[in-house]
């Protein structure tokens, strides 16, 4: 049973959001050569201490940090430390935080100094899917239909997009139904209601698909070693476009 969510639940998910949003513009200051992993996590759970709000992810099933932090062939889930990025890097930071009970989620990919060509190309390609994914996300769609968006951008671009990994829907816990695959077939699966609120995330690999967890138990890689870029956003269905409640 898929949660529809009130607007007092709404206005609750968006504070935070709209916080995590801000956070994010400051993250995206620490991004740069030199610094290890350990010290974004650092300055981040610094921005969300002083935000007054909540982290969502240290102390969820045992993790131990403020935000995951994945390098290059690193899809999602990577575990801060004294890995330092390199120029050429590319980075993905994922965040959630909880305000009034209710949590948000938010991710973005970053490149370290400049970039290859493809990494560009690549980090590019998986913001706008998920610019696709959020316009098929409105009433009277199928849930399948956001998927299928995405999917179907991933490959005009040149990428695959990670089938084992997927959004959720997201409230009063970090992990709500429905999944949310990056793949799909158009008028598929449930229809899309107002009030429905989804953490929406294309993952899109340079290579193969295929993917393998790391023995730390967290850190999920290409199986292969190809690049790997990561965007989430949390987004309510409304009558019409849907609405990005992690942005400002």
């Amino acid at each position: 049973m898929i949660p529809i969510k009130s607007e007092e639940e709404i206005a609750k998910i968006n504070k935070g959001g709209k916080i995590l949003a801000e956070i994010f513009r400051e993250i995206g200051k620490l991004i740069q050569p030199g610094i290890d992993t350990a010290e974004i996590d650092k300055g981040t759970e610094a921005l969300i201490l002083k935000k007054g709000v909540i982290p969502a992810f240290k102390g969820y099933r045992g993790y131990k940090h403020v935000s995951c932090i994945s390098v290059n062939d690193e899809i999602v889930h990577g575990i801060p430390g004294r890995r330092c990025l390199q120029e050429g890097d590319i980075v993905g930071v994922d965040v959630g935080v909880i305000v009034e009970d209710y949590y948000a989620d938010m991710a973005q990919t970053y490149p370290v100094g400049k970039v290859s060509k493809k990494a560009k190309k690549l980090i590019a390609a998986t913001k706008q899917a998920l610019r696709t994914a959020i316009k098929q996300a409105r009433t009277g769609n199928h849930l399948g239909d956001i998927g299928a968006a995405v999917d179907a951008y991933a490959k005009r671009a040149g990428f695959v997009v990670v089938r084992d990994l997927f959004g959720h829907g997201v409230g009063k816990a970090l992990h709500e139904d429905p999944l949310i695959p990056n793949y799909g077939n158009w008028g598929e699966g449930i229809e899309l209601k107002s009030g429905m609120v989804f953490a929406i995330e294309p993952m899109l690999n340079e290579g193969s698909h295929e993917i393998k967890t790391l023995d730390d138990g967290w850190t999920i890689v290409t199986v292969d070693h190809g690049l790997s870029a990561h965007f989430e956003h949390t987004i309510v269905i409304k009558e019409g476009a849907a609405e990005v409640l992690t942005s400002v």
